[in-house]
């Protein structure tokens, strides 16, 4: 006789009479009646086969056999109750982890705020930030390392080679642009165009990064194709290198706020005008997400 052959209801009772020692507290911590708890009991010891209880004035004890089995059901039944408990957590939003996937613009312009708003509000939630360009942030979130990501758009999206399940939707608006500093003061307040980049030193982002193909598409649309003097690991240092003259930076406005609204830099002005974009949050909907992530994204 196996387990599938014999109503689960009665190991609980069996595991409640064998922890309670006796039918009367096991009925009542069940909300049954003694006489339902004695004859579950009776069912599985004539299903298996054995006698599970011995009955003595004192009340009743397992029998050898029935302490084997109760070491056997005690651990799967706990195991039970440590799952409803952790699901109970779960649901209430004491326990449980959102994998998020963000670019370093996404992440400190977007989504910084909204990750210390949802930590006040579920500190027991764990949030893990994988942070990555946005080609990368959407291949982890095909491949289910992500719940959902936080991305740049661009006039291409990566999302066409990857899957046909993923949703974007826009949640900010960016705008990319060329800033210098004081060397280069002859450009202020003149326009441009952008064949003219090309008589100057370029500091841009280095590998695949949507805001880098984006201006680069742009680029190529107008006939002007740059090779940049230096391909730095973050816009935050093509801040600092644009800061000290050392080329015009490829970036978007809001890296340089602080340094635009008091003069270490300006923004080219350009006669060509690159389209605004935005960051987008992105989901597959072909995948459930678990409570705590549907919470944050609720806060997007």
């Amino acid at each position: 006789m196996s387990i599938f052959d014999t109503n689960l209801e009665y190991y609980k009772v069996f595991y409640y009479v064998a922890t309670c020692k006796g039918i009367s507290a096991a009925a009542q911590k069940l909300s049954l009646s003694q006489p339902a708890v004695s004859q579950q009991i009776a069912a599985l010891e004539r299903s298996l086969g054995i006698t599970l209880f011995k009955r003595n004035g004192r009340g009743i004890t397992l029998t050898t056999e029935g302490k084997v089995l109760f070491q056997y059901v005690s651990k799967g039944y706990e195991e039970i109750l440590r799952g409803e408990k952790q699901l109970s957590q779960m649901m209430h939003l004491d326990a449980g982890e959102v994998r998020v996937g963000a670019s370093d613009m996404t992440l400190r312009f977007y989504l910084l705020p909204y990750l210390e708003k949802f930590h006040e509000q579920y500190p027991k939630i764990k949030v893990t930030v994988t942070n990555a360009p946005t080609p990368e942030t959407l291949q982890y979130l095909a491949e289910d390392k992500i719940d959902f990501g936080v991305v740049s758009s661009g006039i291409e999206h990566p999302k066409h080679r990857i899957s046909d399940n993923l949703k974007f939707s826009n949640v900010m608006e960016i705008q990319d642009c060329f800033v210098a500093g004081r060397q280069f003061m002859q450009l202020k307040n003149h326009m441009i165009d952008v064949t003219d980049l090309t008589k100057y030193p370029i500091i841009s982002l280095e590998g695949s990064t949507s805001s880098g193909e984006y201006v680069t598409d742009f680029l190529k649309q107008h006939g002007v194709e740059l090779q940049p003097e230096f391909k730095l690991a973050t816009t935050d240092m093509i801040v600092q290198f644009a800061k000290r003259n050392l080329g015009i930076g490829m970036i978007v406005r809001n890296f340089a706020k602080e340094e635009l609204e008091s003069g270490k830099l300006f923004e080219l002005r350009l006669n060509q005008h690159i389209s605004p974009r935005h960051i987008q949050v992105v989901t597959d909907t072909q995948r459930p997400l678990s409570i705590a992530a549907s919470k944050l994204l609720e806060l997007l």
